[in-house]
């Protein structure tokens, strides 16, 4: 794609202009959405994403829309899966209700910062090393085989070493403090659990990365598309996250389609990395005459799948005799249940 300046800087400012409205509004006015109001900015959101995906049809063509169509369709659907963790560290921590929206805003806006700065890196590494291919081939196949392997969502909260590492070392107060970061306690000052809430969600993305930047990067290699389409997917998330809070439970087979996506993803990087071979050991360094997968069949591919799991979810709730509508009831008290014990009081 050959795109002005003025295009990337038009881009950015409009992004960045939604993130901190987004943010403002957060602080300003701390409160659960309800289901209407998550509702309709879900809805806002995933449109406007497909309202640029018809300007990137029109004015670069339908390779470049397709691409961007399938990286935004591949990374919203992993934002889903990452809602359910989400879910568990909000519950671990004992969020507050009015401060559950403020954790979620802060958290993907650092996942925003930390995966512009992978895809950054990436950029950098695809252009020059055709070898990262395989690399990121190799790692979607792993995460595919894991998570058909797991069978489903992990029901134990999450803690990498990066939170353990800041509970160590960091005084923690037992209790919230209205919406602070910092109090003090017998004059010593202490962070709060809602720092560390923020915290343990902005560096479990970093997880959350180690497949979502491959699987985009196996769809397009264009930044500008990988960088929007990203965005594009965590634009919403944390509406969606009320909306879907108790339908996350519910929904069968998620993983194991995902596990299809990736999979595919990952076996069209390995493909991409034979195509344009620069090994001295393979081939003696010359590409191999293998074909290409068209953007459109991945497209399809991506659209298939997403499309069985949800009628398949479909189906097991009829027979179950629930609907879309009773779950979506749910959300409303999913997130406020409280499990038997929590990490926000860890030292």
């Amino acid at each position: 794609m050959e795109l002005p300046a003025w295009v990337w800087v038009l881009t950015v400012a409009a992004l960045v202009a939604v993130v901190l409205l987004d943010l403002t509004l957060a602080i300003r006015n701390p409160h659960r959405p309800s289901m209407r109001e998550a509702a309709v900015w879900s809805s806002v959101y995933i449109a406007a994403a497909f309202v640029f995906a018809g300007v990137m049809f029109v004015t670069q063509g339908s390779e470049f829309g397709g691409q961007f169509l399938g990286g935004f369709l591949t990374e919203k659907a992993l934002s889903v899966d990452n809602l359910f963790v989400f879910l568990l560290l909000i519950q671990a921590f004992r969020v507050p209700d009015r401060l559950q929206s403020r954790v979620l805003l802060i958290g993907i806006v650092l996942s925003i910062v930390l995966r512009s700065v992978f895809i950054g890196l990436g950029s950098v590494l695809v252009e020059r090393f055709s070898w990262v291919f395989f690399i990121f081939g190799a790692i979607l196949i792993w995460t595919a085989w894991g998570l058909l392997r797991g069978g489903g969502m992990d029901e134990e909260v999450p803690n990498n070493r990066f939170m353990q590492w800041t509970q160590s070392r960091l005084r923690v107060s037992p209790e919230y403090d209205g919406g602070h970061l910092l109090t003090r306690i017998d004059g010593r000052r202490h962070v709060t659990p809602l720092l560390l809430a923020m915290l343990a969600i902005g560096s479990t993305d970093i997880l959350f990365a180690l497949d979502s930047i491959p699987a985009i990067f196996g769809l397009t290699q264009e930044p500008y598309l990988i960088w929007t389409a990203t965005l594009f997917a965590l634009f919403g998330l944390r509406q969606l996250y009320f909306l879907l809070a108790a339908l996350l439970r519910h929904l069968r087979f998620l993983g194991l389609g995902l596990a299809v996506i990736l999979g595919w993803i990952g076996v069209k990087l390995i493909i991409n990395g034979l195509a344009e071979n620069r090994l001295s050991f393979l081939n003696g360094g010359e590409p191999l005459p293998i074909p290409q997968v068209p953007t459109w069949l991945s497209l399809g591919v991506i659209a298939a799948v997403l499309a069985v799991v949800v009628s398949v979810n479909w189906i097991l709730l009829r027979r179950q005799g629930q609907t879309w509508g009773e779950l979506f009831a749910e959300s409303r008290d999913e997130v406020t249940q409280e499990p038997a014990s929590a990490g926000a009081g860890k030292r």
